[in-house]
């Protein structure tokens, strides 16, 4: 075979992968417009909100750390398929029994799913290219998620503005399209599992000069857990609730826009831009959402983007994956998405019980005073790392 038709060969292939990913991840943040009717239906405030929000990183950590090896044992293929099986499933959930208790239940099934696909997601890619520069498989990898992790949001919103429900039809839309990508994955080659039966057990990796790239992608998806899980409660007071499922498209998928200024810089570079723009924007997500200025929360979230799922997300990865050798890639991969998610809970739930405690104003305006520290501290860590 020619090396053209090979190279057209890899990209379908990796276009199939990447479709996967974007269903996966479009699952995760589907009823993020729902939230506050589902917390309303449930004579629940914002705390029980973010606990339910917050769930899906009890399914995620576990993954990250106990089932590190798996993919040697079985393969890439049967944990993106198991990935999609499990969406299809927290997606019925919340159709038949809709509520916080509902919601949390499937964001622990989503946890797991992603946390099969997130330390996989950047090996399988590159395997699929064969073997091509690091850097674009984790392009493929990043776009298709960050699309995903908003698309969703913004379909239901869609739907929402039409006909207010707790069930709108973007959840059945989407069992139809998972069921797709499940086809479509059947597709795709994989390796043989590995004869030597690695432990399941692997911890994430920090390799020298890592950390740094963890702690800013820590307080990236603090912000992005806090647009998706609290914003609709702040927008409800100005009659604005509907809105939020184009808040969290415009700060989880607007920064594919960016991907490829920030893919001719640096990782570090880029890494350190999105740390300087990140508290700017949150300013104006938070000032927005306390004025009830909806052209500057959704301005903010743009911008919040550009920094946590351009320059910071891409960034982040391609430094750790470069700091990395060979045998600790997945390792140092699931290190980096577990300073991620560990980001997208616990600043999200005290922000969110503070909330019921003090009210929104002075919560938002505490967690933006963490976020600017944190923000400093990193960068002050990334120029030392240099």
């Amino acid at each position: 075979m020619s090396r053209a038709a090979t190279a057209t060969i890899n990209t379908k292939s990796a276009a199939c992968l990447a479709f996967a990913l974007c269903t996966i991840t479009t699952a995760v943040n589907l009823q993020a417009p729902l939230y506050d009717a589902l917390a309303a239906r449930d004579g629940l405030g914002v705390g029980a909100t973010t606990i339910a929000f917050a769930c899906y990183v009890l399914g995620i950590v576990p993954v990250l750390l106990g089932l590190n090896g798996l993919a040697d044992r079985v393969g890439h293929k049967p944990l993106i398929v198991t990935a999609l099986l499990l969406c299809l499933l927290a997606t019925a959930m919340t159709l038949i029994a809709p509520g916080l208790l509902a919601l949390g239940v499937a964001r622990f099934l989503l946890g797991i799913s992603t946390g099969l696909t997130s330390s996989v997601a950047p090996a399988y890619m590159h395997m699929l290219l064969g073997g091509q520069d690091n850097r674009v498989a984790t392009s493929y990898v990043t776009a298709s998620t960050a699309l995903g992790f908003g698309l969703g949001a913004a379909v239901t919103s869609l739907f929402v503005f039409h006909t207010p429900s707790v069930s709108p039809p973007s959840l059945w839309l989407y069992l139809a399209i998972a069921v797709l990508a499940l086809v479509v994955v059947t597709t795709l080659k994989d390796r043989a599992p590995s004869a030597v039966k690695s432990p399941m057990l692997r911890l994430p990796r920090y390799p020298k000069g890592a950390l740094s790239y963890g702690l800013a992608i820590l307080l990236a998806w603090a912000t992005v857990g806090l647009v998706i899980a609290i914003l609709p409660s702040a927008l409800n007071q100005h009659g604005l609730s509907a809105w939020s499922g184009f808040a969290t498209f415009g700060i989880c998928s607007c920064g594919v826009l960016f991907q490829p200024w920030a893919r001719k810089l640096e990782p570090a570079t880029a890494t350190q831009l999105g740390l300087v723009i990140l508290p700017i924007a949150y300013a104006l997500i938070a000032w927005g959402a306390v004025q009830g200025n909806l052209a500057a929360v959704l301005l903010g979230t743009v911008a919040a983007s550009s920094a946590c799922y351009g320059f910071i997300y891409l960034g982040g990865l391609s430094g750790v994956l470069a700091i990395a050798d060979a045998s600790t890639s997945q390792q140092a991969s699931a290190g980096y998405f577990l300073m991620a998610y560990l980001g997208f809970s616990i600043p999200v739930i005290t922000t969110g019980v503070l909330i019921d405690a003090v009210g929104h104003t002075l919560a938002l305006a505490l967690f933006g005073l963490a976020l600017l520290g944190g923000a400093l501290a990193t960068l002050v860590l990334l120029r030392k790392a240099r």
